[in-house]
C-alpha cells in the first residue's frame, strides 16, 4: 500500500469538496497507514500552517460529521508546497521522499500532457501511480496522445483514470441486480427491454464553476464519461469475475458495439441547449451568457442528449437515451429500464397496463420497480411502485476510488483503450455539433429542458434541406 499522496491543484473545487472528506471517511475507517501523508501543491503563496487551517475549515465544510481524531489525522498528515505543476524541477520537489508516491492531478484536463511530462522529467519513484479526473483529454486525439505520454511514464495498471459513478452503492448494484438474481438475467435483453434512459438531470446551475464548464459543455462534462460508464454496466455482458481485467475488457465490449452516428443521425438523434434566465425554488438564476465566467462565443450547452443503439445480439432493438442537464425543474438521476409490453391483456379490466421500469435511483441512491396491479375495485388496473432504500455506504464514492488508488485495484478505474474508445463513440456528436448541424436551443432555468422536437417537414432529411438551403445551419 501506498503510504504517500500527492494532490496537484489542492486547493481547488475538487479537493475541498471530495478527495479531503474521502481522506477523513478513510482515516475514520482505519484504512490508512500509521504513516500516511499528504502533499498539497498548488500556486498560491501558502505554508503548511495556512494549509492545514484551509483543510481544517474545508473538512468542516464539506465532510458532515465526522471524528475529531479522524480528522485531526489528515490534517496533522498534511504538508504543502508551493510549485507550478507543469514544471519539472518544482515537481520533482513536491514529489521527493521515500517510496513511491501517488499523484492525484485535481487540474484541469488541458493540463494533464504538461503536467504528465513534467512528472516523466522529474524521475517519478518507481511503483508510484498517477490518477486522472475526466474528461480524459478533449477528444479521441488528444486522448489517445495523453495515453502515450502516460505509457512512458509507468505502467498500465499504475495509471487510474478515475469515475467517481462507478464506485456509487446504485452504479455497482446495477450489476449486482443483473448477475445475483435470476429473474432479472434471462429477461435483460433487446427482446424484452425496448428502451434504457440513463439521466443525470439537476436543478444546479453553474454555481462558480464557470472557468471549467464553459470550456467543456455537458456532452463533455456527463455524457463522455460518466454517462457512458452506467451505459456499459447496464448492457455488459457477464463478466467471468469483477476482477479488473474481466471487468474492464466487457465494458470496452460495449463501447466498440455502439453504432456509430452518422451525420444524418447525429442531427436526428442529439439535442443541445443552454439555460435563459429563470427561477428554481427561490432564487433567480441568470442566463447561461450571463453567468460570470462565461463566454458566449464558446456555445457551450448546458443540456446533452443522445440516443445510441448498439451492434449486438443481445441489442439489437433496443435504444439507450443518455441526457444531462442544469438548471432544470428538478433532479432526476437515475437509470430506468423501460420493458417492453405484454403482448395481450387477455381479461376485461379497464385502465391501461403500463410498461414495467425498473429504476436504479442514483441521488439519492434507491431502486424503485414500477408494475401494473389490480386497483381499488376488482375490474380495474393501477400502477403499483415497489421501492427500496440502499444501505449506506461503508465509504464516500471518493473513499473507495482513493482507497483503490492507494491499495493498487484498477478495477473500478477506466483503462486506456476504454477512455479512447468513449471519444470514438462521440467523435460524430462533436463534429455534427462543431458544424452547427444541430441547433443550440434554449430553455427556461426551472423548466423541464428545451420542448419536444418538431419532426422536419414530411419526414425530409435535415440534410437534404441543409443541401436545397431550406434551412439554415445554425438551425431551424
Amino acid at each position: 500500500m501506498i503510504n504517500r499522496l500527492v494532490i496537484f491543484g489542492a486547493t481547488g473545487d475538487l479537493s475541498a469538496r471530495y478527495l479531503l472528506p474521502a481522506l477523513v471517511a478513510l482515516s475514520e475507517a482505519g484504512a490508512l497507514g500509521d504513516h500516511f501523508q499528504l502533499t498539497g501543491a498548488s500556486r498560491e503563496e501558502w505554508d503548511d500552517t495556512r494549509y492545514r487551517e484551509w483543510v481544517t475549515a474545508q473538512i468542516d465544510r464539506h465532510g458532515g460529521h465526522c471524528p475529531a481524531d479522524a480528522k485531526a489525522a489528515i490534517v496533522d498528515a498534511a504538508r504543502y508546497r508551493r510549485a507550478d505543476v507543469t514544471d519539472p524541477a518544482d515537481v520533482a520537489s513536491v514529489i521527493a521522499g521515500e517510496g513511491p508516491v501517488a499523484v492525484y492531478l485535481a487540474l484541469p484536463p488541458a493540463l494533464f500532457p504538461a503536467v504528465v511530462t513534467a512528472l516523466h522529467q522529474a524521475e517519478l519513484p518507481a511503483g508510484s501511480r498517477i490518477v486522472l479526473e475526466k474528461p480524459f483529454g478533449e477528444d479521441l486525439a488528444g486522448a489517445q496522445e495523453l495515453n502515450r505520454l502516460l505509457a512512458d511514464l509507468v505502467p498500465e495498471q499504475a495509471v487510474f483514470r478515475v469515475d467517481h459513478f462507478l464506485a456509487m452503492t446504485t452504479v455497482q448494484n446495477v450489476l449486482g441486480s443483473r448477475l445475483a438474481n435470476r429473474v432479472l438475467e434471462p429477461i435483460w435483453n433487446s427482446t424484452h427491454i425496448a428502451e434504457v434512459e440513463i439521466v443525470w438531470d439537476e436543478t444546479l446551475a453553474l454555481e462558480g464553476r464557470a472557468g471549467y464548464y464553459d470550456t467543456v459543455g455537458a456532452l463533455k462534462d456527463m455524457v463522455q464519461n460518466h454517462l457512458l460508464q452506467l451505459l456499459c454496466l447496464v448492457a455488459m455482458e457477464p463478466p467471468i469475475t469483477l476482477g479488473e481485467r474481466d471487468l474492464r475488457d466487457r465494458k470496452v465490449d460495449v463501447l466498440r458495439s455502439v453504432r456509430l452516428l452518422t451525420e444524418h443521425d447525429a442531427v436526428q438523434c442529439t439535442r443541445r441547449a443552454r439555460y435563459l434566465p429563470g427561477r428554481i425554488g427561490d432564487h433567480d438564476i441568470p442566463a447561461y451568457v450571463d453567468e460570470e465566467g462565461v463566454s458566449p462565443q464558446r456555445r457551450t450547452e448546458t443540456f446533452a442528449e443522445v440516443e445510441l443503439e448498439l451492434d449486438s445480439w443481445r441489442w439489437a432493438g433496443t435504444t439507450f437515451r443518455l441526457r444531462s442537464g442544469k438548471a432544470l425543474k428538478a433532479d432526476r438521476k437515475e437509470v430506468a429500464v423501460r420493458f417492453r409490453s405484454v403482448p395481450h391483456l387477455p381479461f376485461g379490466h379497464t385502465g391501461e397496463a403500463q410498461p414495467n421500469v425498473l429504476r436504479f435511483k442514483l441521488e439519492p441512491e434507491g431502486l424503485i420497480l414500477d408494475l401494473t396491479a389490480i386497483g381499488s375495485t376488482a375490474q380495474a388496473l393501477a400502477p403499483l411502485s415497489l421501492t427500496a432504500q440502499m444501505e449506506p455506504p461503508d465509504l464516500p464514492a471518493y473513499g473507495r476510488l482513493l482507497l483503490d488508488v492507494l491499495t493498487g485495484d484498477p478495477a473500478l478505474s477506466i483503462r486506456g483503450d476504454e477512455a479512447e474508445e468513449a471519444w470514438r463513440v462521440l467523435a460524430p456528436v462533436l463534429a455534427a455539433w462543431e458544424r452547427d448541424l444541430v441547433p443550440l436551443e434554449e430553455y427556461p432555468a426551472g423548466s423541464d429542458g428545451p420542448p419536444p422536437r418538431q419532426p422536419y417537414a414530411a419526414g425530409r432529411l435535415r440534410e437534404d434541406l441543409l443541401h436545397e438551403g431550406v434551412v439554415p445551419p445554425g438551425g431551424v
